[in-house]
């Protein structure tokens, strides 16, 4: 009749269900020591389970984040069931295997964090050395009295100096290779126990997987920004003029066209100035083509200076520049052109030989999509006509097309 109840409650354990009932016995029936022990055997796994299905739960859940970040974030809130922490760390080992670096840290307590992303120490000869030899967590339980033994540590000052009190620092393995270390803290003295550690040991590889994964993923986004960025600069660098850095004719035609598109359909003005160096040749022809290019890199220098950054400006021909104005109508366009005119006419352009003085002339076309349809063909052409005026004229000046 025993061995069959037993063979019974064994089943149901099997089956997952822990609640175990077994009969009353007369004291010093010797099955009692039996039936605790089958009882006691029950609690422990009915635990375990119980830390199982936590920690798939939890499993799945951080593994949702790709980044490491998002990995280390989701670990930050869902672990309180199994480990009590008031903060979370992670530090991972440099390439060279020389330093640990610390990637990330989450509290739930105001103070400011020491220890936070690119705090670095060095790996030999330390503590966490010792910890990725052994390849099992450390618990500290009170870093003051830790303080007092080891008196040169940096690391174990600075947490104490965000309130902490207890540590837990696990290694983080994959496939046997150390990369790193997670540290569970908090602001209580004899926090952690044993089973702490027995439990860690039980999900560190799942832990050290996925922030592996986050910190690979990671690389790989800071690889893409990184290839994006340079990306974009060899696209900056391919509309560039050569001599003066600012657009080339192809690249401020492009700019042109769309800032005439966006306002045909915002119903707002555009202007555009032609301008172009007087007397250039003679520049060349009197101290030298050198002396040339330094005049025309100053001037289109300082008028990009003086521009907003929805405007821009292109170098057209030799020493003829485009300038687009963006959401600008003729009057304003004439200030503009005026202020930048007198700019120019200001410069001292240094050589050898002496100092270089420019002038130039300018011709303005405006069309205003709030009124008028004006094709770009037909705003180069007026900006073109104004600009042989302002030359006719003396020179030195500023023209606008409806002034023609």
């Amino acid at each position: 009749m025993d061995l069959t109840r037993y063979l019974s409650a064994i089943q149901q354990l099997k089956l997952g269900d822990f609640t175990l009932t077994l009969p009353e016995r007369e004291e010093g029936d010797p099955l009692n020591e039996f039936d605790q022990e089958l009882l006691g055997l029950a609690n422990w796994l009915e635990r375990r389970f119980d830390e199982f299905g936590k920690l798939q739960a939890i499993t799945e859940d951080i593994s949702r984040g790709n980044l490491l970040g998002d990995v280390l974030d989701r670990i930050f809130d869902s672990f309180h069931s199994l480990i009590p922490y008031d903060r979370i760390g992670c530090a991972l080992i440099d390439e060279d295997t020389q330093k640990v670096t610390a990637q990330w840290a989450k509290t739930n307590y105001p103070e400011r964090v020491k220890i936070c992303h690119g705090y670095s120490a060095n790996l030999a000869g330390s503590s966490l050395e010792n910890i990725l030899k052994s390849k099992q967590p450390r618990i500290i339980n009170d870093l003051k009295e830790h303080l007092k033994k080891h008196p040169k540590s940096s690391s174990t000052r600075l947490i104490l100096a965000e309130g902490v009190l207890s540590s837990l620092t696990c290694p983080l393995i994959v496939e046997g290779k150390p990369i790193g270390f997670i540290f569970f803290s908090s602001k209580q003295v004899n926090t952690y126990k044993d089973v702490h550690q027995t439990i860690f040991l039980s999900i560190a590889r799942q832990i050290s997987v996925l922030i592996e994964k986050g910190r690979l993923y990671q690389h790989i986004c800071d690889l893409n920004d990184q290839l994006v960025d340079a990306m974009q600069q060899l696209k900056d660098q391919s509309c560039r003029d050569a001599l003066t850095g600012i657009f080339h004719r192809g690249a401020v035609m492009e700019f042109l066209q769309q800032r005439l598109s966006a306002a045909k359909r915002q119903k707002h003005p555009v202007s555009v100035v032609m301008a172009d160096l007087d007397h250039f040749k003679q520049i060349n022809d009197t101290y030298g083509h050198p002396a040339g290019d330094k005049v025309l890199k100053t001037v289109a220098n300082e008028i990009q200076q003086q521009l907003r950054g929805c405007d821009s400006i292109g170098r057209y021909g030799g020493e003829e520049f485009l300038i687009v104005l963006d959401d600008t109508d003729a009057k304003t366009a004439q200030f503009v052109a005026e202020r930048l005119r007198q700019k120019i006419e200001s410069i001292e352009v240094q050589i050898e030989s002496g100092t270089i003085h420019a002038t130039t002339s300018m011709g303005i076309a405006t069309v205003d999509f709030s009124k008028t349809d004006k094709s770009e063909d037909a705003l180069l052409n007026e900006a073109d006509k104004a600009l042989y005026n302002a030359k006719r004229s003396g020179r030195n000046r500023v023209i606008l097309s409806i002034d023609i």
